[in-house]
């Protein structure tokens, strides 16, 4: 199973922004898709965005298309989501994940531990 570890949340205020990132350990991207997932307290998870292996993004959440983007580099073996103007039902517990692919039949199996972002003021 492949590892990944997010890092980059934290307590913002409503109208921030904040980058977070998503590193691969033990092995590079290249051949993988990145999917952003959030947890909100008392939701299910939700998907975010997924990053194809050519960089484009595939919105999964109307909420955040216009103030959510996504993007990789794979020479560093890290993916990120870039968050900007962001508002208190934004927060959630982020995750990335790996896939082999953005489409509905594609499973991400390889989960980081999530890290925690709050927008409040």
């Amino acid at each position: 199973q492949l590892r990944l570890v997010e890092s980059g949340g934290g307590l913002v205020e409503p109208g921030d922004s904040l980058t977070l990132s998503c590193s691969a350990a033990g092995f590079t991207l290249d051949y993988h898709t990145i999917g952003w997932f959030r947890r909100a307290p008392g939701n299910d998870r939700e998907r975010i965005l997924c990053i194809e292996m050519s960089g484009d993004i595939r919105y999964s959440l109307d909420s955040v298309k216009g103030r959510f983007t996504g993007y990789r580099n794979n020479a560093k073996s890290s993916a990120y989501l870039e968050m900007t103007n962001l508002k208190p039902e934004d927060t959630a517990v982020y995750y990335c994940a790996a896939s082999k692919g953005c489409g509905i039949g594609w499973t991400f199996d390889s989960w980081g531990q999530g890290t925690q972002v709050t927008v409040s003021s």
